[in-house]
C-alpha cells in the first residue's frame, strides 16, 4: 500500500507567495512608506485621515495579493461582464444618480453609495485588451474604429456627469491599449499637432476668450474658469486662483531641503486647500523640498519602468496590452496631479497615487497593481 505524506502548512502556502516580482514590490513599499509619512504630517490634525489612509493601504495590499493569484487568462474572462456592468451603472447614475456640488457621480445601491466611473478605470482597458487579443494577427482599420467606439462610450458618460478628471484617466488607459495594439503614428501625430495648435491659440488669445461674456461651446462654465485661471491665476487671487497660487507658494517655500517633517506653515495654517487629497503634493514639497520631490519621483519612475519591463516580457498580447496600459496610467496620474498643483495644468481633481487620501482611488490602485503582479508571475522566462 502506497502512503502519501500530507503537505505541510508551509508547503501549501508557498505557491501563494511565490513568483511575486521583487523590484515591483520594493517600488510599491517605497511609495507606500512615503504616502504614510506624508499623510501623517498633512492629516494628523485632520480628523482620522491618517488612520483611514493606513486602512485603505492595507485593503490595497490585500487586493494586490489576491488579484496576483488569478492567472491573466481568468482575468481576461471578466472583461465583457465587468465592462457591461460598469457601463450600465454609468447609465443608471445618469438617470437615478445622486448629485453633489453640481455633479451626478454617485449611485445609491442600498447598502452604500458607489462611484461607478472608478470601475471603468480598470474595465475599459480590460475590455480593449480582450478585443485585440481575439483579433491578434488579423487587425484591420475597422477593428481600431470599433475599439475607439468601446472607449468613447464610458468616456462620454463620465464626462457628462461631469467628471473631467476621471474621464481623462479612463480615456488615457484605453488609448494606451489601442496604441500598444499597433495604432499607426500617422493617426497620432496629426492629433498631437492639432492639440499643440489649439493650446498655442488658447494662450495667445487668453485676454479675449476669458472675458465673462464669452461662452465656450464645448466646456462648461466652471471648466472655462479653470482653464482661464491656469492662464492667469492672479486675476482672482482670493477666489478661483487661490488653489494654484497657494500650491506654488508652498512648493517654492520648501526650497531644496524643505522646512522639515510636520513644519510646513502653508500646510498647517490651512492655506493649502485639499491638503490631504488633490493638493497633497504641495504639502509634501513644502516639508521635504526638492530632494523629497526627487525621492518621490524616483519611486514613481522605478514603478513605471518596472511595469513596462513586465509588459515587454508578458507571454500573450492581452497581458502585454494590459500591463502597458496599467503602467502608463500611473504616469498619467502623476503627471496630471503634479502638473495641476504646480500650475502647468488646470485643476481637474486627480489624486496622487499612494500619497493622496481616498478609499476608492486606493482600491483601484490595488486592482491595477494586482493585475500587473499577476502578469509578472506568468512572464516569459529569460534564456
Amino acid at each position: 500500500m502506497t502512503v502519501f505524506d500530507k503537505p505541510s502548512l508551509s508547503q501549501r502556502l508557498k505557491p501563494w507567495f511565490s513568483g511575486f516580482d521583487l523590484p515591483l514590490l520594493l517600488a510599491i513599499a517605497w511609495m507606500m512608506g512615503l504616502g504614510l509619512i506624508c499623510m501623517y504630517s498633512a492629516g494628523y490634525d485632520h480628523g482620522t485621515r491618517f488612520v483611514d489612509h493606513s486602512r485603505n493601504m492595507l485593503i490595497s495590499v490585500a487586493l494586490i495579493f489576491f488579484v496576483a493569484q488569478i492567472p491573466p487568462q481568468r482575468i481576461m474572462q471578466l472583461a465583457i461582464p465587468l465592462y457591461t456592468v460598469g457601463v450600465l451603472l454609468l447609465i443608471a447614475t445618469a438617470l437615478f444618480g445622486i448629485t453633489k456640488k453640481g455633479a451626478t457621480r454617485w449611485l445609491n445601491i442600498g447598502i452604500t453609495q458607489i462611484q461607478p466611473s472608478e470601475i471603468l478605470k480598470i474595465a475599459t482597458p480590460l475590455m480593449l485588451a480582450w478585443w485585440f487579443q481575439k483579433r491578434e494577427g488579423l487587425l484591420r482599420l475597422p477593428d481600431f474604429i470599433a475599439a475607439f467606439v468601446l472607449l468613447a462610450v464610458p468616456v462620454l458618460l463620465v464626462a457628462k456627469q461631469p467628471d473631467l478628471g476621471t474621464s481623462i484617466l479612463v480615456f488615457s488607459a484605453g488609448f494606451f491599449v489601442i496604441f500598444f495594439a499597433g495604432m499607426s503614428w500617422k493617426l497620432i501625430i496629426p492629433a498631437f499637432m492639432v492639440g499643440a495648435i489649439g493650446i498655442t491659440t488658447l494662450v495667445l488669445s487668453e485676454e479675449k476668450i476669458c472675458q465673462p461674456e464669452v461662452e465656450w461651446l464645448v466646456l462648461r462654465e466652471y471648466q472655462k474658469n479653470r482653464v482661464c485661471t491656469l492662464l492667469d491665476p492672479n486675476k482672482d487671487p482670493l477666489g478661483k486662483g487661490f488653489h494654484i497660487i497657494q500650491g506654488e507658494i508652498a512648493i517654492g517655500s520648501g526650497g531644496i531641503h524643505g522646512k522639515g517633517f510636520m513644519k510646513g506653515t502653508q500646510t498647517h495654517l490651512e492655506f493649502i486647500p485639499e491638503r490631504t487629497t488633490d493638493f497633497i503634493f504641495a504639502a509634501f514639497g513644502e516639508e521635504f523640498g526638492l530632494l523629497g520631490a526627487l525621492a518621490l519621483l524616483a519611486g514613481f519612475t522605478a514603478l513605471i519602468l518596472r511595469g513596462l519591463m513586465i509588459a515587454s516580457e508578458a507571454p500573450t498580447l492581452f497581458s502585454r496590452l494590459m500591463a502597458g496600459a496599467v503602467t502608463l496610467s500611473f504616469f498619467v496620474y502623476v503627471f496630471v496631479n503634479m502638473g495641476m498643483v504646480s500650475g502647468i495644468l488646470p485643476v481637474v481633481g486627480v489624486p496622487l497615487p499612494f500619497i493622496s487620501y481616498g478609499g476608492t482611488a486606493m482600491v483601484t490602485l490595488g486592482l491595477g497593481l494586482g493585475l500587473l503582479m499577476s502578469i509578472a508571475k506568468t512572464r516569459r522566462p529569460r534564456y
